[in-house]
């Protein structure tokens, strides 16, 4: 079985932007984040890229998340994912692909990466 990995689903609380009444920003300080854990999922290896300069080398890496069939879970482009002992960002759209027989979700299929240097 391929879905026997997890990660953890950390999601911004909100705060008022000072300069904009009524608009909120993403509080990511440690008391306000949510977590959740997301079980059954494959975690794999998708793209790594480098990129030199005179003063750094930069590498993005990044890896492919696929949900077990059946599995609709609560992630979304705007979330950090903890995994492996690293924070990475989700990239783009979570694709929620529908399920043939019910209409429902049959999986979620998401990239996440990490940018160094």
């Amino acid at each position: 079985m391929i879905f026997h990995q997890s990660l953890v689903r950390v999601r911004a609380g909100r705060k008022p932007d000072r300069g904009n009444p009524g608009l909120e920003l993403p509080d990511w300080s440690p008391g306000a984040v949510t977590r959740i854990t997301v079980s059954g999922v494959s975690i794999q290896p998708n793209t790594q890229n480098e990129a030199t300069d005179p003063t750094r080398t930069a590498v993005v890496t990044g890896w492919r998340v696929l949900s077990e069939p059946g599995t609709d879970a609560d992630v979304r482009s705007d979330d950090r994912i903890e995994w492996d002992g690293m924070t990475l960002e989700v990239e783009g759209e979570v694709a929620r692909w529908p399920d043939p027989l019910d209409g429902g979700v049959h999986h979620i299929e998401f990239t996440m990466s990490r940018a160094t240097g």
